[in-house]
């Protein structure tokens, strides 16, 4: 999948199921989407508010798995 068709799919699922994620554990919860997830089904956005950083999922079970890794820090958002 060439990096355009990467976008254009995301795009189609965007914003997704959102995770908001205490800044401090950015690196950790990129680790873990990178460890379990293929690229095109998850989108990391910094900053989102303080002190926090927002994961957007395809998939609803993709972001309850990211909420179950760091219960107490990541919070997944309703809309």
């Amino acid at each position: 999948m060439t990096p355009q068709q990467q976008f254009d799919y995301k795009m189609k699922w965007m914003p997704g199921y959102m995770v908001t994620l205490h800044s401090d554990l950015r690196s950790q919860g990129i680790d873990w989407c990178k460890l379990w997830m293929n690229p095109i089904h998850w989108k990391h956005t910094k900053w989102t508010n303080v002190y926090e950083d927002t994961f957007h999922f395809e998939k609803l079970a993709q972001a309850k798995g990211l909420v179950e890794k760091f219960p107490e820090y990541a919070k997944l958002v309703e809309h």
